[in-house]
């Protein structure tokens, strides 16, 4: 890296005047009731070793700026890769446009805060480029060494820093540097003539220096292997109408899912969510309370502040099966007449914020994990999920397990393969019938869409008894 790419982004000692810049904002938020300059410089850096080779490696760098003007339920958004006056100008007039004759009531800003919760290192530079190709090189080694029947490796090691400053029109700063690194592992083993696959990995806002430590990465590369060999093993799952039995950590995808984008505040505000209208209402079963909390350090759904400048924040958004909260940004909450949460969140300079989650996770109960599979008569037991669909206006999912087994009269049995759940969140909230005492939070994995946009995200749970989901499979 050059010694301007160590440099840190300081957008108004460096290219643009602070003055002006906060004349042109407030000549476009003139009767508005919200807005912004949002400037951002991100890079990134990803390696891929596969197969015995490096197969790719890129380096990204990018900055630039969006401007926003925000007048009822119209946002006028404009950016450029530009960091200028002018640019800025060009944008403020259109941004305007959404303001039009005004008579909005400015919004007070965001609190401030001192918090910090994560480091302001740059992952990128935690080591030189040879030592990560020649950790990702000792990673296939080490996996073919432990079992025979491994035929290909893919590891992978990214790392990224985006540094965000936010200016405001009563001249507010509020600046923000978000280190984030990963390193995931995938093997395929094969034997008597079938290939099966298994991974994992994951990662936070920390440097590189954990992630690449050999007791670390030789942990992962086990269980990706566990992994791919249980499913070596498997058999065809079942289908019908079961009991199901999710295990702590990342199984919370589904949480994520099926319930967490209902319980975004745009789409409640809108009544598109299967939520809306339900406020002070049960929609969980007793015991179910779930959280979105952007204030864990170094998680990588984790922020300090949101991308409007709000400090993150932990929301209960169910109690005890009460819906009791929704995630907001600045703009949907003045609508709907509540505080912002911290949610308001965008892929980058180029996209306008919007309610999103961040780390997003039920509380443990008092069951013991075993005594949960120990009431299971018949079902599924599944620990790793991969991809899924939902529909937020009715919470309709369905979820392909990675790593599922069957359980018969109480006894964890045989892996399965090919098991889908199938069911609808509002109706899996009400049919939670055992809460684990081991909520764990996921690895540091996840990634959220939404309107095109993509934003890292965390989620957890406990062990999970829920009744009465379909499990597509194979014909029982």
């Amino acid at each position: 890296m050059t010694s301007t790419e160590n440099t840190p982004f300081r957008p108004f000692e460096t290219r643009l005047d602070q003055t002006e810049a906060l004349r042109i904002l407030q000549e476009a938020t003139q009767g508005a009731d919200d807005g912004e300059i949002f400037l951002e410089r991100r890079r990134s850096e990803a390696l891929v070793f596969d197969d015995g080779r490096l197969k790719t490696a890129s380096y990204d760098a990018s900055e630039g700026f969006g401007l926003r003007a925000v007048r009822g339920e119209t946002a006028g958004y404009a950016h450029s890769t530009e960091i200028s006056e002018n640019a800025l100008r060009r944008a403020a007039g259109t941004a305007r446009l959404a303001v039009g004759d005004g008579g909005g009531s400015l919004a007070d800003g965001p609190a401030a805060t001192n918090r910090r919760l994560y480091s302001d290192d740059n992952p990128i530079g935690d080591a030189e480029f040879p030592v990560k190709i020649e950790t990702l090189r000792e990673i296939d080694a080490f996996a073919r060494d432990l079992d025979p029947r491994v035929v290909q490796v893919s590891a992978t090691v990214a790392a990224s820093l985006q540094e965000v400053t936010i200016l405001r029109p009563d001249g507010t700063i509020v600046a923000d540097s978000r280190p984030m690194s990963r390193l995931n592992v995938s093997v395929i083993v094969e034997h008597n003539g079938r290939r099966e696959q298994g991974g994992t990995g994951g990662g936070g806002r920390a440097g590189l220096d954990g992630l690449l430590d050999r007791s670390h990465w030789q942990g992962v590369t086990r269980e990706a292997l566990r992994i791919a060999l249980v499913n070596l093993e498997a058999e065809p799952a079942p289908a019908g109408v079961m009991d199901v039995v999710l295990g702590p950590g990342w199984p919370g995808i589904l949480l994520h899912e099926a319930i967490g984008h209902g319980l975004e505040g745009d789409a409640n505000r809108k009544g598109t969510s299967a939520f809306a209208g339900l406020m002070g209402q049960r929609i969980a079963a007793p015991g179910v309370t779930v959280l979105d909390d952007g204030t864990i350090p170094d998680r990588r759904g984790s922020i300090t502040v949101d991308d409007e400048g709000t400090p993150s924040r932990r929301n209960v958004l169910i109690e005890d099966g009460i819906l009791v909260g929704f995630m907001q940004d600045r703009q949907n909450a003045r609508l709907m007449g509540v505080a912002p949460t911290g949610n308001g969140r965008r892929e980058s300079y180029a996209h306008p914020p919007m309610p999103r989650m961040t780390n997003t996770y039920m509380l443990a109960g008092d069951a013991a994990p075993a005594d949960i599979l120990a009431d299971l008569e018949d079902g599924i037991y599944a620990v790793g999920f991969g991809g899924g669909q939902v529909d937020i206006t009715n919470g309709k999912f369905v979820f392909s397990c990675t790593e599922a087994y069957r359980v018969t009269g109480g006894k964890v049995g045989a892996p399965v393969k090919g098991a889908t759940l199938i069911g609808d969140g509002p109706t899996a909230l009400q049919r939670i019938t055992a809460i684990g005492n081991d909520m764990a939070l996921d690895p540091g994995i996840g990634n959220c869409g939404k309107a095109g946009q993509w934003v890292p995200v965390g989620v957890g749970q406990p062990t999970l008894r829920i009744g009465g989901l379909t499990v597509g499979g194979a014909a029982a």
